[in-house]
């Protein structure tokens, strides 16, 4: 699990498979729009007297909490997982991990799961979000796609040579 910049320096033209969730999206980026649009309102309809009761600290903080929520909702809109020949990259929400195929033991996507689990070579557990039941039969087919690939490109469980 490390360097998120290798995502950035592949050409699209290696990527064997990607994908991004478009509800997630599109709430999110609604979301984020209605946050801009009522809080720029509510700040210009304020009168000049009301705002001018905000310190700079007060006005920093609010500035701060509305930037957070909006960099939560922009991490929500570009939520994706694409496969390349040597590596599988994932962007979640607050962190991006790269694994390489011999890395990965199992991808699991059970009825009732909220996302796509991914099971390395550690033991531990990662959730891709961008895999997600909301988007149904779409999520569905991505994660068998997704583990099509895994398996021709050497993922799975790693057999020890002392059996």
């Amino acid at each position: 699990m490390s360097d998120p910049a290798a995502d950035r320096s592949a050409s699209p033209d290696s990527r064997l498979f990607t994908f991004h969730p478009r509800i997630v999206a599109l709430m999110s980026g609604v979301m984020g729009l209605s946050l801009i649009a009522v809080f720029g309102v509510i700040w210009v309809r304020l009168p000049a007297d009301a705002r001018e009761t905000f310190s700079w600290f007060q006005r920093i903080t609010l500035l701060a909490f509305f930037g957070a929520v909006l960099w939560i909702l922009y991490r929500l809109t570009t939520l994706r997982v694409t496969a390349y020949a040597d590596r599988l990259y994932v962007r979640n929400v607050f962190k991006s991990y790269t694994l390489p195929w011999p890395g990965i033991t199992a991808l699991r996507f059970r009825s009732g799961d909220a996302w796509l689990q991914l099971f390395d070579a550690d033991g531990n557990r990662l959730g891709i979000l961008a895999v997600q039941a909301a988007e149904g039969s779409r999520a569905s087919r991505a994660a068998k796609e997704l583990a099509a690939v895994a398996r021709e490109h050497g993922a799975g469980p790693q057999r020890s040579p002392l059996k």
